[in-house]
């Protein structure tokens, strides 16, 4: 946030403080100054949004892909969701066609149904900023799964908006957040 844009209306709002005990016409004055003012500030500049990094959405796959043999939880919080988060990758980039795509979505929903289940009955885990954007990326996944099925790939922007959420729950486990 800019600060100096803040201090800058503060100072402005303090200067004209008595505007507001004179009479209207001083107050519509005050008014056109304040609105001037903030009119010459965009508002992005005041209140920046933060902004997601650019992430590169890959191809998706239609060939042999390594299918994952450690499907289940192991009860360490960091592990499992490192774990999910792996196997999520893999399934949002899985093309049509892709071999063992249906057996991969069903072990993929029903492990991120017993990670939501287990975790989110921990204040401390459920906090996590990671946990809450994993929670958001499984939401939309087992939604895609639930709508069209384990057979059909997602959209184009569905898979960069999961990914750009994949990259956040990295660095937010990097940080052990």
């Amino acid at each position: 946030m800019n600060y100096n844009m803040i201090l800058a209306v503060i100072a402005l709002v303090a200067l004209n403080a008595e505007a507001y005990n004179m009479v209207p016409s001083a107050r519509r004055a005050f008014l056109k100054t304040s609105a001037a003012t903030a009119a010459a500030v965009p508002l992005a500049a005041a209140f920046p949004l933060p902004s997601l990094a650019e992430v590169v959405v890959p191809e998706q796959i239609t060939t042999e892909f390594p299918f994952p043999e450690d499907w289940g939880l192991t009860f360490k919080y960091e592990e499992d969701a490192a774990k999910v988060r792996e196997h999520m990758i893999i399934a949002t980039g899985l093309g049509k066609g892709a071999p063992k795509m249906e057996a991969f979505g069903k072990n993929m929903k029903k492990e991120m149904v017993d990670f939501v289940s287990y975790y989110r009955r921990f204040p401390a885990v459920a906090g996590k900023p990671s946990f809450s954007t994993l929670y958001t990326s499984i939401n939309v996944l087992a939604g895609h799964y639930t709508s069209y099925g384990f057979k059909y790939p997602l959209p184009e922007k569905r898979r960069k908006r999961l990914y750009q959420e994949y990259a956040e729950v990295e660095k937010s486990l990097k940080r052990n957040r």
